[in-house]
C-alpha cells in the first residue's frame, strides 16, 4: 500500500471526476433524447446549456480530475511517500480545482455561461465562468509543480540517474499539460475576462480561437498519455508478461511531447487569417505523431504475444486465446486499444487538409471524439479504476464487480458502436455538430438524418445505464468491497531489453526542443494576425 495520506489525496481527486462524469452524463442523455425529437426540454434548460455542461464536465473535469488522481497515486507508489511540500501543494491545488469547478458548474446551470466546450467568440459567457476556468487551470498548474518537486527530491536524494517509468511519464504528461495550458490561459485572461467584464468593446476571434486550438489538441494527449502509461507499465504486469522496451516508452513519450502541441492549426483549416503554408506545415506536425503511436501499438501487441508465448501459445495469433479476457483490468483497457484503431484512422482524415473539409464542422468530429476520449480514454480509465479504486480504499476487487465490470465495459462499447457509428455516418452526410435539430423543415437533408439520430438516442441510453452501472461499482468498491490488498500493477521490463539512454531523462533538451517548434510553428503567423488585425480590435491592444 502507498501511504495513507497519498491514497487520500488521490481519493478525493477521483471522487470529483466520477460526480463530473455522473451529472455530464445526465447532460449527455438529454442531449441525445432531444436531438431525436424523443422529448422536449422544458422552457427553463436550453440544449446549448446541456451541451456546454456535457463537454465542460466531461472533456475537461472527469479526465483531469482522474488523470491526476492516476499519477499522484502511481508516483506515491514508485518514489515512495510524497514528501510534504509536494503533498501540501496537491491539496491547494485539488482546492482551487474543485473551487473553480463548481462555480463553473453553478454558472452553466444558471445558463450563464452557455458558451459551449470550446467558448468561441463572440458567444460571452459570465466573467465568473472565465474566473471559475483560471482556477481549474492553476490548480492543475500546482499539482504539476507538485509532481515534478517530488521528481526533483527524490532524484537528489537517491542520486538516480532514471527514474522509475511510471513517474516520468506522469512528469511528461504534466508538462505537456503546462505548456498547452499557457494558450488557453492567456485568451483568458487577456482577452475573454477583460472583455466579458465591459473593459473592452471587442475582442480578435482569430487570436482566441488560435490560442484556444494551441490548446485544444494537445488537451488529446494529455488525455491518450495516462491511458498510454496504464497500457506500457500496467496491462504487462496484469497479462503476466513484461514491459517491451523501456527505452521505447520514453521515447515515445518524448516524442509525444515534441509534436503534439505546435499543430493546432489543423483545427483551424478553413478559417481565414492563417496562411496556407503554415496551416501546411502544422499538418505535417500532427501528422508526426503517428509514430509514437505505431511505437505504442508495436510494443503492446510484442507484450501481448511474448506473454502468450510463455504460457505455451502456438501458431500466429494463438496468444490471443491466452490473454486474460475474463479480468475486467485487462478487458476494459483491451477495448480502449481496439477502438483506438478506427478512432486513429478517423483523426488521420480530420487533420488531412483536403479531407476535412468533407467532415469539417459535421457530426463526423463529435463522433471521432467520442471515439477517442469517450472510448479509448474513457474505458481505460474504467479499466484502471476498478482496481486503483479498492486500491487506495484499502479493499479488494471481488469477482462480482469483476463480472459486473465486464459488463458494464461491454454495454459502453455496444452504446458507443450505436452512437459514434451513427454520428460518424450522419457526419457524412453534412449534419453539422454543435446544432440541435428538433424539428426537420428548416434544411432539406434533416429527414434522410433521422433514422441515426434515433442511433444515436439507442447509443446514449445505453451509455447512460452502462455509467449507472459504473458508478454503483465504483462505490461498492470504495465502501462495501471486502477490506484486503490489493496490487498497485507494475510491470518489470524484459532483461533482454535494450538499456534507456539516459539523455531521454533530460528534460532541458526535450523541452528547449519543444519550444523551439513551438516558437517556429506559431511566431510569424501570430505576428501576421496582429500585424494585419482590424484597427482598434483588441488584438491591437493587447498584444
Amino acid at each position: 500500500m502507498i501511504d495513507k495520506r497519498d491514497a487520500k489525496l488521490s481519493l478525493f481527486f477521483l471522487s470529483i471526476s466520477f460526480l463530473a462524469l455522473f451529472i455530464g452524463a445526465i447532460a449527455g442523455l438529454l442531449q441525445t433524447l432531444v436531438r431525436s425529437g424523443t422529448i422536449e426540454l422544458p422552457l427553463s434548460i436550453g440544449y446549448y446549456q446541456l451541451l456546454t455542461a456535457h463537454g465542460v464536465l466531461l472533456a475537461l473535469i472527469f479526465t483531469t480530475f482522474f488523470i491526476v488522481g492516476f499519477l499522484y497515486a502511481g508516483i506515491s507508489k514508485t518514489m515512495g511517500a510524497l514528501y510534504d511540500v509536494p503533498r501540501r501543494t496537491g491539496w491547494l491545488g485539488f482546492v482551487m480545482m474543485t473551487f473553480g469547478t463548481i462555480l463553473a458548474t453553478i454558472f452553466i446551470l444558471l445558463n450563464k455561461a452557455t458558451v459551449l466546450y470550446t467558448f468561441y467568440a463572440p458567444l460571452q459567457a459570465s466573467p465568473w465562468f472565465y474566473v471559475a476556468l483560471v482556477h481549474v487551470v492553476v490548480g492543475s498548474w500546482l499539482c504539476a509543480f507538485s509532481m515534478w518537486n517530488q521528481y526533483y527530491i527524490w532524484k537528489k536524494k537517491t542520486n538516480n540517474k532514471l527514474s522509475p517509468l511510471f513517474s516520468y511519464m506522469a512528469v511528461m504528461t504534466m508538462a505537456l499539460w503546462f505548456i498547452a495550458t499557457l494558450g488557453v490561459a492567456a485568451t483568458i485572461l487577456l482577452q475573454f475576462i477583460p472583455w466579458s467584464i465591459g473593459w473592452v468593446d471587442k475582442i480578435d476571434i482569430l487570436i482566441s480561437r488560435t490560442l484556444f486550438w494551441y490548446f485544444g489538441h494537445p488537451l488529446v494527449y494529455f488525455w491518450l498519455l495516462p491511458a498510454y502509461m496504464c497500457w506500457y507499465v500496467v496491462i504487462p504486469k496484469i497479462i503476466g508478461g513484461k514491459i517491451f522496451s523501456d527505452a521505447l516508452a520514453r521515447l515515445a513519450f518524448v516524442l509525444f511531447l515534441l509534436f503534439s502541441i505546435p499543430v493546432g492549426f489543423h483545427h483551424q483549416l478553413l478559417e481565414p487569417g492563417i496562411s496556407h503554408s503554415w496551416k501546411f506545415f502544422q499538418v505535417v506536425l500532427t501528422f508526426m505523431v503517428i509514430v509514437p503511436s505505431l511505437m505504442t501499438a508495436f510494443s503492446m501487441f510484442a507484450v501481448f504475444e511474448t506473454a502468450g508465448r510463455k504460457k505455451g501459445a502456438r501458431g500466429l495469433f494463438g496468444w490471443v486465446k491466452v490473454l486474460p479476457w475474463k479480468d475486467v483490468r485487462f478487458f476494459a483497457p483491451m477495448m480502449g486499444m481496439l477502438i483506438f484503431v478506427p478512432a486513429g484512422a478517423g483523426g488521420i482524415i480530420n487533420a488531412s487538409h483536403q479531407l476535412n473539409q468533407v467532415i469539417h464542422n459535421t457530426l463526423w468530429v463529435t463522433g471521432h471524439f467520442h471515439l477517442t476520449v469517450a472510448s479509448t480514454v474513457a474505458l481505460t480509465f474504467f479499466g484502471i479504476a476498478y482496481w486503483l479504486v479498492p486500491y487506495l480504499s484499502g479493499r479488494t476487487l471481488t469477482p462480482q464487480m469483476n463480472k459486473l465490470g465486464i459488463i458494464q465495459t461491454i454495454m459502453w462499447t455496444i452504446g458507443m458502436a450505436f452512437m459514434s457509428g451513427a454520428m460518424h455516418v450522419v457526419g457524412l452526410f453534412g449534419a453539422p455538430r454543435r446544432t440541435a435539430y428538433t424539428t426537420y423543415s428548416d434544411h432539406p437533408q434533416a429527414l434522410d438524418w433521422v433514422p441515426y439520430q434515433a442511433a444515436m438516442a439507442i447509443g446514449g441510453t445505453i451509455l447512460f445505464l452502462a455509467i449507472l452501472l459504473l458508478i454503483y461499482i465504483i462505490g461498492y468498491l470504495a465502501f462495501k468491497a471486502p477490506i484486503g490488498e490489493m496490487d498497485f500493477p507494475l510491470g518489470e521490463v524484459e532483461e533482454k531489453a535494450t538499456s534507456t539512454p539516459i539523455i531521454l531523462e533530460n528534460w532541458k533538451l526535450w523541452v528547449g526542443i519543444s519550444a523551439a517548434l513551438i516558437f517556429i510553428a506559431y511566431t510569424l503567423p501570430f505576428w501576421h494576425m496582429i500585424e494585419h488585425g482590424p484597427p482598434g480590435s483588441p488584438g491591437y491592444k493587447f498584444w
